[in-house]
């Protein structure tokens, strides 16, 4: 498989290591203007965008106008996700956006939902969530903890938000640190006066979200439409 990575960062080259390993091919590597490309002739099977928030919506819709597949996990763009996935129609491409690709992640998510679905009506307990990641990240809070709390504010109608740090009683507080070299710690805490409750999710490097990314990528290849991870990990774990 021919593959273009948009974003050339740190995670860009962990996705590079970990399809040479897989066998693919990377076709090209981005850090600049993408239309100065000719994409139609490069000859590529699937995009993977992590490149940063001021680029993604440009880079994606391009890929899409090419008829391109496009895997992306950049964050702090999605104002801007519906109107992608309009192109994305339009243009009869295909499309996974993921907050995390990492597969730990994701069942990490489906343990989150079906937790706050057994919380939702114990009213003596508080929740919160706290995520940590590397200095160099760039948004905050990170798009993981903003889609463990969207989950929670689904299924618990006392919930109307999320807010950084300072929260009403009827949002989510999410706190945010930034600590040298941690990939990515998220946790989810419901706390009463008699007991806790936590589930965590610790990543020890970015190769987990890395190959999560490659793997969405072989899965997408040759489909339409927009799609989630959890279509992804669903097939994996048949």
């Amino acid at each position: 498989m021919k593959i273009a990575l948009l974003g050339y960062g740190r995670m860009g080259k962990a996705i590079e290591s970990i399809a040479l390993e897989r066998g693919h091919e990377v076709v090209l590597k981005i850090d600049e203007n993408i239309e100065s490309y000719s994409l139609e002739e490069i000859g590529i099977d699937v995009a993977i965008d992590f490149s940063i928030p001021d680029a993604a919506f440009k880079n994606i819709t391009t890929c899409f106008k090419a008829g391109i597949p496009v895997i992306s996990g950049t964050t702090g763009w999605l104002e801007k996700y519906d109107e992608a996935v309009k192109i994305c129609n339009d243009h009869k491409a295909a499309f996974i956006y993921a907050s995390n690709f990492s597969l730990g992640v994701n069942i990490f998510f489906e343990l989150n939902k079906k937790l706050a679905g057994m919380m939702k009506n114990l009213k003596e307990y508080g929740v919160e969530i706290e995520e940590i990641h590397h200095t160099k990240k760039l948004d905050a809070p990170s798009g993981t903890a903003i889609s463990l709390a969207e989950q929670i504010i689904e299924v618990n109608e006392t919930k109307k938000g999320w807010h950084l740090e300072k929260a009403n009683d009827n949002e989510i507080p999410v706190f945010a640190k930034r600590i040298e070299d941690v990939p990515g710690t998220h946790t989810v805490s419901y706390t009463s006066r008699i007991d806790d409750i936590e589930i965590m999710h610790t990543a020890h490097s970015r190769e987990g979200f890395a190959k999560g990314a490659v793997f969405a990528a072989e899965w997408i290849k040759g489909k339409t439409g927009v799609y989630t991870m959890k279509d992804v990990l669903s097939s994996l774990l048949e």
